[in-house]
């Protein structure tokens, strides 16, 4: 499973990757951040479109693995997260770093392109605002919020 309410570990998922063949491993760690457009975040929500994002992620791992001959491991966290946990995680191990480096900044970008993944963030002002999950919003067939999926099962607004 690639979606998580449990905090996001990094060396199970290098565990995963490891081997005596892989001389390069990256790691990407996505943290949640203070900050966010000039204004003050005092934390964050992810929901998750659950079957199709863990569909997606296994898609996007599965292209990655193929087309650089490595291990992907990826995590997401979805639930309330405060500031500085890991929202998401990426490991990415090959023969040479290169090809890491490469697969690693693959699966990032197309998890924030394409996984209906989306991130409610509390700014200190006291307002809350949806971030979308570029194209995976239009995947989910909605507007964020409009069908969230946690891995306690799915809720409607």
């Amino acid at each position: 499973m690639y979606l998580t309410t449990d905090p996001v570990e990094l060396g199970p998922l290098l565990q995963t990757v490891q081997s005596p063949g892989h001389g390069g491993i990256a790691c990407f760690i996505g943290a949640v951040r203070d900050h966010h457009g000039g204004r003050s975040v005092i934390r964050l929500e992810y929901s998750a479109y659950g079957p199709m994002a863990e569909s997606e992620c296994a898609r996007i791992v599965g292209e990655a693995e193929s087309q650089w001959t490595c291990r992907v491991a990826l995590k997401h966290r979805i639930g309330r997260l405060a500031i500085g946990d890991a929202a998401v995680a990426v490991v990415a191990a090959s023969s040479h770093r290169e090809s890491a480096f490469d697969a690693c900044r693959y699966v990032i970008e197309e998890v924030k392109r394409r996984v209906p993944i989306w991130k409610q963030e509390y700014f200190a002002d006291g307002t809350v605002e949806w971030v979308g999950a570029g194209e995976a919003g239009r995947f989910a067939g909605g507007e964020p919020g409009s069908e969230l999926v946690t891995n306690q099962g799915i809720s409607e607004q």
